[in-house]
């Protein structure tokens, strides 16, 4: 999607006001559609998704799980849209052959650490992720989405952003009513300090949920790369000014941010044009993982050894309520719950 409007994040703004209605239909319809029938599969699935549009952490936080899940010796497997890729699936990446714009930019950040599948269809991709010897399926988005059955849904939040103004689409960035989308989950997982994160957290715990605190803990060696120096930062994710947030709270200097919708297809001339434009600055040019899986072709070779790419991990506690949500999943399975 595009640049978010300013008034979604501006409660009371005359725009979300006016447009108010219409996203009352719009949130009615997803909630139909949420009730719809669906279908499971004989391995435990684990949804990761968001209440509103845009970027909160969903592929951070499923990378964390599918670490944690590993470790414990299970075999899970990423299922997603492939959001920005041509392939509608399912298939299982190959990131030796594909490139973004066939699967996307997060499959193929996913697919450095799981089997991952891309499939429009969830339930297709998940059947072959279960053909293919996964044991659990973590699903990146598609909590909205009913055709494959959820054992366990964790939504996930920002919490600088939270839900915004709290409107629905196209009033805010809410994609239904939060409430109805808080007890058709689990668990909530709010990804950095704030009070607008922490509103909606105190709405899950009355609603029972588990709530979870997220921090984004940046590459300590990339980090120390940067010290010392200022950098032009860029980025095409949900929140650019997250990124560049994160860098200076590590102690590095952003001189310049340049922000770029999610997904964005970059060209070879806007890399270019950066590239050069940090030269001439003396400065570092930094981006994240999302955006760098969308420079491998041919045409940004050139640029690529000017960029410094961070990554980041996503660190969650409890850890008790986390291996809660597991365990949780794996019952429900298996019709121990």
């Amino acid at each position: 999607m595009g640049r978010a409007p300013g008034f979604w994040s501006r409660p009371g703004s005359l725009a979300g006001l006016l447009l108010a209605p219409i996203g009352w239909i719009v949130g009615q319809i997803t909630l139909r559609r949420m009730s719809g029938p669906s279908a499971s599969v004989p391995v435990p699935v684990i949804c990761i998704g968001n209440p509103t549009v845009g970027g909160a952490g969903k592929t951070p936080t499923t990378l964390a799980l599918i670490a944690r899940l590993q470790v414990r010796g299970a075999t899970p497997f990423a299922l997603l849209r492939g959001h920005g890729g041509s392939l509608a699936g399912p298939v299982r990446v190959d990131p030796a052959t594909h490139d973004a714009t066939q699967v996307g930019d997060e499959s193929l950040l996913l697919a450095a650490a799981a089997p991952t599948i891309v499939s429009r269809d969830r339930l297709a991709g998940a059947r072959l992720a279960v053909s293919q010897g996964a044991t659990h399926i973590l699903m990146d988005d598609g909590f909205q989405n009913p055709s494959l059955r959820k054992d366990v849904s964790l939504l996930v939040i920002d919490g600088a952003a939270g839900i915004g103004n709290g409107h629905v689409l196209p009033a805010g960035p809410l994609r239904a009513p939060l409430v109805p989308q808080l007890k058709a989950a689990d668990a909530v997982l709010v990804v950095g300090p704030g009070a607008a994160g922490a509103t909606v957290a105190r709405a899950a715990e009355r609603l029972g949920k588990g709530v979870l605190s997220g921090s984004v803990r940046p590459d300590p060696a990339v980090i120390a790369g940067l010290a010392g120096g200022a950098v032009l930062a860029f980025a095409g994710i949900g929140r650019p000014e997250k990124f560049a947030a994160s860098l200076t709270a590590a102690g590095v200097t952003v001189a310049e941010l340049r922000a770029f919708p999610d997904h964005h297809p970059y060209a070879e001339a806007e890399i270019a044009e950066l590239a050069a434009r940090a030269a001439i600055q003396g400065l570092r040019l930094v981006t994240t993982t999302k955006d760098m899986a969308r420079l491998q072709g041919t045409p940004f070779a050139r640029h690529r050894h000017a960029i410094t790419v961070l990554p980041v991990e996503m660190d969650m506690e409890p850890a008790a309520v986390l291996d809660g949500l597991i365990a949780t999943a794996e019952a429900r399975a298996t019709g121990q719950t």
